[in-house]
């Protein structure tokens, strides 16, 4: 599958190191300090174009993690062109120095479903568990 990026600036585009990676490398643009318990919002420098019937998510990498640092998973909706940023917690103990061309999360690409939400569905259900629909019983 083939994505559109929209150029806000980026300087390295996201990459799969591996065929087979579920996730796309994001690359830092400027060097960041954060701090204890410090929360930032941190541009991509890139947007892109999903089709429908897809979205895109944002995920810490497994060696940012070990560090303590905690990208928040946030949907990307098929529809949005802005700029992505990624919202990071510092939530260990120690100052953590990321340098620019850092990578920091991945960006993953993944079918969804479109769900109608009805008051009714037209079948009655009960809320019995455990042979409630007496089947075998």
């Amino acid at each position: 599958m083939k994505i559109k990026l929209i150029d806000f600036g980026y300087t390295k585009a996201p990459e799969r190191k591996h065929y087979n990676d579920t996730g796309a490398d994001i690359y830092l643009l400027k060097d960041i300090t954060l701090f204890p318990n410090q929360t930032v919002v941190i541009p991509t420098g890139f947007g892109i174009e999903l089709p429908d019937g897809f979205n895109a998510s944002i995920q810490e990498r497994t060696s940012v993690a070990r560090q303590g640092i905690m990208v928040h998973h946030c949907a990307i909706d098929a529809g949005y062109r802005g700029e992505i940023s990624m919202i990071v917690t510092n939530v260990g103990t120690a100052i953590q120095m990321l340098k620019a061309g850092d990578r920091l999360a991945y960006l993953q690409i993944t079918p969804c479903v479109y769900a109608d939400f009805v008051k009714e569905l037209g079948e009655e259900r009960g809320d019995g568990a455990f042979g409630s629909t007496n089947i075998g019983g």
